[in-house]
């Protein structure tokens, strides 16, 4: 099956962890990137859009450390938030060259996730590290709001539950996927959802109750908050581990992965044969992936070979 309504950025030197649409404009896209596979060097925040010849980049901001995650302000068009190998988190304007606004430094170590919550009334991120603890933040206070503790591994993603306010999920190298309540005390619920690394996680856009993990053991699972004791399903299908998953926006049984695999597989957890595609044009590890809120079915990701691409996959493209 092949891909449609795509193109492809090559940014040189540049190794591709996360990529994001913006929740305003159609088509435009963050990177968050680092040098030298992010072990060492530099990270580039890359703001991209596409157009009718192609996909163009509007405005890139360098840090000192490679960067490991996006995520684009709920509030404002203009503003993003990054995440680094430094334990720091950036906050950028792209309405202005230079950068950045803000800088976060209270992780000890890589911060590897941020999100932005989605639920209105709230102006809330939540950050991901390394160092076994995800934070609190509202981006108008130059510090933490709370320092959330229990997981005994590295913490890989935290994802805000889309319809309930104050809720996020982390998931970890301790093999835990971990809901969370920001007004209560400790973790809400603790799933042992993989023998193996967990890397990703994410909510269904159209069930509070439905998540998906995807981990080292190369398998997503699905799971019902009020009953974890068994997956809803597993998809089993990529030959390395699962580095990001993401649910789609319009379809409520629709999701999608990518993978040190190369590959990113598009997946119906509601039909007997659930793998619906596997796209095949990167040729190094594939790490960031989402799935656009304007345009249905149109998908970006970004890999370890320095490209960034947007397209259609031909099952998406039917779907709609």
């Amino acid at each position: 099956m092949g891909t449609a309504g795509g193109g492809a950025l090559r940014l040189p030197g540049l190794h591709g962890y996360a990529a994001e649409f913006s929740p305003y404009w159609p088509g435009r896209v963050a990177c968050a990137a680092a040098q030298y596979y992010g072990i060492a060097g530099c990270g580039t925040l890359a703001v991209l859009e596409q157009n009718e010849t192609g996909i163009v980049l509007l405005r890139s901001f360098d840090w000192n450390d490679g960067l490991f995650d996006v995520t684009w302000s709920e509030n404002n068009e203009h503003v993003l938030i990054t995440s680094s190998g430094d334990g720091t988190l950036q906050i950028w304007d792209i309405a202005k060259p230079k950068g950045p606004l803000q800088v976060y430094k209270e992780h000890t170590q890589e911060a590897y996730s941020v999100d932005w919550s989605q639920t209105r009334g709230e102006q809330l991120v939540v950050s991901g590290s390394w160092d076994q603890t995800a934070k609190l933040w509202d981006p108008a206070v130059g510090k933490s709001l709370r320092t959330f503790k229990g997981h005994e591994g590295v913490i890989y993603s935290t994802i805000w539950s889309p319809h309930i306010p104050g809720c996020f999920a982390s998931a970890s190298g301790d093999q835990t996927l971990r809901i969370w309540d920001v007004k209560a005390p400790g973790v809400r619920l603790v799933i042992p959802a993989h023998q193996a690394e967990i890397l990703s996680c994410d909510w269904c856009k159209y069930d509070e109750n439905l998540l998906v993990t995807g981990a080292v053991d190369c398998s997503l699972k699905g799971w019902d908050l009020r009953n974890v004791r068994q997956p809803v399903f597993i998809l089993l299908g990529h030959t390395y581990a699962v580095r990001r998953v993401k649910f789609s926006p319009f379809h409520a049984t629709l999701l999608a992965s990518c993978s040190y695999d190369f590959t990113v597989r598009f997946w119906d957890f509601s039909k007997p044969n659930p793998l619906l595609e596997t796209v095949e044009h990167h040729t190094e590890f594939t790490c960031g992936l989402d799935l656009s809120l304007h345009k249905c079915g149109q998908v970006v990701d970004c890999a370890w070979d320095e490209l960034v691409k947007i397209y259609t996959p031909s099952c998406l493209a039917a779907a709609v």
